[in-house]
């Protein structure tokens, strides 16, 4: 199957694991599978995937743990599978760098169809949002190249979303960034989330960014704007 789309399933339930397996093959990807976070980091770490599929409840830990291991080193795709189907779940899932989320139970064919529209977003994005000179804007300096954003040199931690989001921010300091600009530039017009998914991200970008950083601003019902100056 060269030239499929490589996959890890990260799934310990066999009555699962073993129909999506067969499901996904047939749709024309490579899967590989793990059973415990132990398994699915091993993996990540030996080997290149195009987009991870993980389940939340898993025997050894918190699939979300997964999610964060993973994002130190790459930007690798993960939709989470879940039986949890709280809002709650939902929101620190898409926090932590999840790109899509689907509650069990789920057809295979709604399934590939998100995986597609999430391999197709993900692999336009670098070619779109990454220019060759950083972009500073008071105390905040934004390096797409390195994909590094920091606040008087001191490095953010931030998830590949909330790293995108504030880019396209930075972008356009000083003036709105509508909603469904930011959607089309950091999710793709094919994002299949709703309307609180930007909120949750900007939200998480206030936590870690300091005092000293340029704030973000709120134009209720219509989006939001990176100031260019710092709080006074």
């Amino acid at each position: 199957m060269s030239g499929a789309p490589r996959l890890l399933v990260v799934e310990d339930e066999p009555s699962i694991l073993q129909p999506l397996l067969r499901a996904l093959t047939r749709g024309g990807f490579e899967p590989t599978s793990a059973c415990t976070v132990a398994e699915a980091t091993s993996l990540v770490d030996r080997q290149e995937f195009d987009l991870v599929l993980l389940d939340l409840g898993l025997p050894d830990g918190d699939g979300r743990d997964v999610v964060r291991h993973l994002h130190r080193t790459t930007e690798t795709p993960v939709i989470m599978l879940t039986a949890r189907g709280a809002e709650i779940d939902r929101i620190v899932g898409l926090e932590i760098g999840a790109d899509d989320y689907v509650v069990k139970p789920f057809s295979s064919d709604e399934l590939i169809a998100r995986i597609r529209a999430v391999l197709r977003r993900t692999a336009g994005s670098a070619k779109t949002r990454r220019p060759l000179e950083p972009l500073t804007v008071g105390t905040l300096t934004v390096d797409p190249g390195a994909r590094v954003a920091s606040v008087d040199g001191a490095a953010l931690e931030l998830t590949r979303r909330e790293f995108d989001l504030l880019y396209a921010l930075a972008r356009r300091a000083g003036t709105v960034a509508g909603r469904e600009e930011l959607f089309d530039e950091v999710w793709g017009t094919g994002w299949f989330g709703t309307g609180k998914t930007l909120d949750v991200h900007v939200a998480g970008l206030r936590r870690k960014l300091p005092d000293d950083a340029p704030p973000i601003t709120t134009l209720r019902g219509v989006g939001y704007r990176l100031d260019l100056g710092t709080p006074g």
